[in-house]
């Protein structure tokens, strides 16, 4: 018996047992589809976060006052309380740190909290106070509507995000070019323990273009003099961005600023950022693979099944095979063809309604913004799901296979 033959006999066979075989085909399919989907979403994902840290500097160092814990988590980590910050931000921390030989600038910033009043309507927004000049060496794709300015030197003046412009699900914008708007920041005294509101107008100057960074996405800029005074800073600085001359040396950067502070300061980088996130994104991944792998089991046990069935069903034509001078090998090879074929056929269906099958997710999986992002289906992930589904299927169908060359010709063709 021939390959061809063995095939045409596998098919045939299959064929006779249309309802069943198509049953195990749907269990394979439906394991490479949700394979596939998971495969294409993960992908998906992870391309996403990789864009947005792209559009962060990879020369930058963000620094903050908080204490780094040892081996690298953040205060707080384990539940403990968090330590108070032992390193105040200031001008002679920012002189420090630029006086490092491949420092090429370091820019302060103040943060906080505050409500926009204008006219009759009011929204809370994240305020980040830092020398706008500077913004692009913070986002480097950042553009600007048309008839923005950038006012350094103009304590009166306020850039917005376009979001923070224009909220997304408004009809109207919030903010225009050249309108006034009134800044509100909410504190407690440090003196009388009562809580105060320190006020102040601007005049919206630009308007920012979405970038992908959310730092900059989610912003209301204005220049130090003005954070320093509306916020209560006293020139306390809540975080630095240090920019390294290159990517290469930011670990040198970080090295040289940790023998200065120890682990009394925070430091971040986007190296560490993205390690994070490749971390978090590869759990989810895997674990939704997980969950696509058993489907793939109970496919590959409908399989067993399956053939185990046609193997008792068939004995007394096993034995007829064998009794005109199939050998083992032959009826060995006939079975394994066939969970072949039900691999070859549940697998490739699988890869298209995967397909289908992961842009419905993605659709339904939608990030904060509400924005959709479509499922990327790379060859090599499609190739081994395929190669997965298949290598699976013939290592289900080996026992029933091996099974049935097995038997004694006269004990098979006795059976009834």
């Amino acid at each position: 018996m021939n390959i061809r033959e063995t095939f045409i006999f596998s098919f045939e066979s299959l064929r006779d047992r249309k309802l069943r075989t198509i049953l195990t085909i749907l269990m394979v399919m439906s394991g490479s589809a949700l394979l596939v989907a998971v495969s294409g979403i993960g992908a998906s994902f992870s391309d996403s976060f990789n864009k947005q840290i792209r559009n962060l500097a990879p020369n930058i160092l963000f620094i903050s006052s908080s204490q780094q814990a040892q081996g690298g988590g953040g205060p707080g980590i384990g539940g403990g309380t968090p330590t108070p910050p032992k390193i105040t931000l200031n001008s002679a921390v920012v002189n420090r740190i630029h006086s490092l030989p491949l420092v090429t600038d370091v820019i302060s910033t103040y943060r906080g909290s505050v409500t926009l009043q204008s006219q009759s309507e009011s929204k809370n927004g994240a305020i980040l106070s830092m020398d706008p000049q500077k913004l692009r060496m913070v986002a480097p794709t950042l553009e600007f509507t048309d008839g923005s300015t950038v006012q350094p030197n103009n304590p009166a003046a306020m850039i917005v995000a376009q979001d923070v412009a224009n909220p997304p699900g408004d009809a109207n914008p919030f903010l225009v070019l050249g309108q006034s708007v009134r800044a509100t920041y909410s504190f407690v005294d440090a003196d009388t323990g009562r809580q105060k509101e320190q006020s102040k107008n601007f005049i919206i100057t630009g308007i920012m273009k979405e970038t992908g960074n959310p730092t900059i996405d989610n912003g209301i800029v204005i220049n130090l003099q003005a954070g320093n005074s509306l916020l209560q800073k006293s020139g306390k600085f809540d975080s630095l961005f240090v920019i390294a001359q290159s990517a290469d040396a930011v670990d040198i950067v970080e090295q040289e600023i940790r023998d200065l502070y120890s682990n009394n300061i925070g430091i971040n980088t986007v190296k560490a950022i993205l390690k994070t996130i490749q971390q978090f994104t590869g759990g989810i991944n895997a674990f939704l693979s997980s969950i696509a792998i058993v489907s793939l089991i109970v496919g590959a046990v409908g399989i067993i099944t399956t053939l185990y069935t046609a193997v008792v069903e068939r004995t007394r034509e096993i034995g007829t095979l064998k009794a005109i001078g199939a050998q083992n090998r032959n009826i060995l090879a006939l079975f394994l063809v066939e969970a072949l074929l039900i691999g070859i056929f549940g697998a490739t269906l699988g890869l298209l309604s995967g397909i289908g099958f992961g842009y419905a997710l993605s659709a339904g999986i939608r990030p904060g913004n509400g924005a959709y992002t479509p499922p990327i289906f790379l060859a090599s992930d499609m190739f081994r799901v395929w190669m997965i589904s298949v290598g699976l299927s013939i290592i289900a169908g080996l026992f029933p296979a091996l099974k049935a060359s097995r038997l004694l010709p006269i004990a098979a063709l006795r059976s009834q």
